[in-house]
């Protein structure tokens, strides 16, 4: 039913609005997260059926996934661009998002996980399974290279340099970047592909995707949330987690550790450094502690 409707928005997006290929998916994304969340309450309804509690409800669901408040504002905005055409298009007479309210995206500093933390959720892995054995080399990879979970799902085995410890990855505007791997991650992703990938079946198109589920597919962005949310819950953490929350804590224990923030940026794959000195106020207390230390001016 959904997918005429992503169809003529796709169209509109393209021809009257003028956007990029990357706007145009971004905004297809927005509408597909809604649509799996109608599937998943049960309730597939069409576009002219939805009312603003099936959207405030969906709001709430995203959060809980553990999206950030700017992620969730991206996607209701895009939400309201699709009705807008919806009512353009007289799909529907009434645009239930008018009244959405999208959550405040101020610049919080965001929780970050000890280095200790994410050993106790890595502990929580039950190795005896396949999906195990697969979780650990995700997180492990996660952790150890700073990955949004785009960049992760879509990992390619053409683009590990194990040998060489490093990983080709496609980030945002699909710009690569060549990023470092630590040689924990580098033996579980060896071990995964060895003992569990080269035993189970493989659509075509994914044969060179790393990470799969068991239909031999790429894994969604909300089964990494799933994932991640639940191994933190069995370690007893009660901090907001997401899978964002690996590449933030990746981050901060580099500047911590004293690390030169270029680098970081260049790992993080960020196209301006303001966006990597996000870190260098995570820990106010070290940041002191290092100027009374080696700051021959600072009292």
């Amino acid at each position: 039913m959904w997918e005429a409707y992503k169809k003529g928005f796709k169209a509109y997006l393209r021809l009257e609005r003028s956007l990029s290929e990357n706007s145009v998916e971004a905004y297809l994304r927005d509408i597909t997260h809604l649509t799996e969340f109608l599937l998943i309450i049960n309730q597939p309804k069409s576009p002219g059926e939805i009312v603003l509690k099936d959207l405030q409800s969906f709001v709430k669901w995203i959060g809980e996934l553990g999206m950030t408040a700017t992620s969730q504002a991206r996607i209701i905005s895009g939400i309201r661009g699709f009705y807008k055409y919806c009512l353009i298009e007289q799909i529907c007479t009434l645009d239930p998002s008018v009244l959405l309210e999208a959550p405040k995206t101020k610049r919080s500093l965001p929780d970050t996980l000890s280095f200790d933390e994410i050993e106790n959720m890595i502990a929580q892995i039950d190795l005896s399974s396949a999906e195990g054995g697969r979780n650990k080399a995700i997180i492990e990879t996660m952790y150890s290279c700073g990955l949004r979970v785009s960049e992760l799902v879509n990992l390619k085995i053409s683009g590990l340099y194990l040998d060489v410890g490093f990983i080709r990855v496609t980030g945002k505007g699909d710009k690569e970047r060549l990023v470092p791997i630590g040689t924990d991650a580098i033996k579980y992703i060896n071990i995964y592909k060895e003992s569990i990938r080269s035993h189970q079946p493989i659509q075509p198109k994914f044969e060179d995707i790393l990470f799969l589920n068991r239909r031999g597919k790429n894994l969604t962005r909300v089964m990494i949330f799933y994932i991640i949310k639940d191994l933190a819950k069995k370690a007893g953490i009660t901090k907001t987690i997401s899978p964002h929350t690996l590449r933030h804590s990746f981050a901060t224990h580099l500047v911590e550790g004293g690390a030169d923030l270029r680098a970081v940026q260049e790992m993080l794959g960020h196209e301006s450094i303001t966006t990597t000195e996000i870190y260098t106020h995570l820990d106010r207390d070290f940041l002191r502690d290092t100027l009374q230390r080696f700051h021959p001016g600072f009292k």
